[in-house]
């Protein structure tokens, strides 16, 4: 187990504005690799997932932009954050004036590295480390950023967030199309070229989306 997980984030991560949402600061990290490997001889495990959490995602960028460009989004309202990661849309739900945000994710780094973010854009926000897959606990709002890389997850997020948007959510999904990214149910609210890291992306530059599901009979 990791002693500190906090400081190590602040060892290997530097402080830095997010592109496309200049407002935001995270901790990121310089180089995807160098961090995974460091993060496996920390914890003494190989086949470790990527860290997620050191990085800014094209599908979080866009998501983040929207909300602060959009307030009424999550202005006043209970707002869940899924797969989290670094906080990125979960403070920039905290400074469109949401009234409460919650940020889940499996990873304990992420959680960390959550809070270390939210303490330094001036916000606070509630980490939460679980799966909340299939849960309800009444969210106004829910906000998910790349969610669709995996077929399997895509599959079962999107069924659970269309059964939300279904009672009344407001669900909004930021994606810079993924390969299982269910358009045939969504509508696009947006669209960005998001800079992003060269070495997790194809390109320096993605287009990234944000949607909303679509309501029954639209076309």
């Amino acid at each position: 187990m990791i002693a500190d997980p906090v400081a190590f984030i602040r060892a290997e991560t530097r402080l830095r504005p997010v592109p496309h949402a200049p407002e935001i600061a995270l901790h990121v990290a310089d180089e995807a690799t160098e961090l995974w490997q460091k993060t496996e001889e920390e914890l003494g495990r190989i086949g470790l997932p990527p860290p997620f959490w050191a990085f800014a995602w094209a599908g979080g960028q866009a998501l983040a932009r929207y909300i602060l460009d959009n307030p009424e989004t999550v202005r006043g309202r209970r707002v869940l954050d899924f797969a989290s990661g670094s906080g990125l849309v979960a403070i920039a739900a905290m400074k469109a004036g949401a009234a409460q945000v919650t940020a889940c994710d499996i990873d304990p780094f992420a959680i960390a590295a959550m809070g270390l973010n939210a303490e330094a854009n001036g916000v606070g926000i509630e980490p939460v480390q679980a799966d909340l897959v299939g849960q309800d606990q009444g969210w106004d709002t829910v906000l998910a950023g790349d969610i669709c890389y995996e077929r399997d997850l895509a599959q079962r997020v999107t069924d659970w967030l269309f059964a939300l948007n279904g009672r009344g959510a407001t669900v909004l999904i930021g994606d810079p199309g993924r390969s299982y990214l269910p358009l045939e149910r969504l509508q696009r609210l947006a669209l960005y070229e998001v800079p992003v890291t060269r070495t997790l992306e194809d390109s320096e530059i993605k287009k990234s989306s944000v949607w909303r599901f679509r309501t029954p009979g639209e076309a």
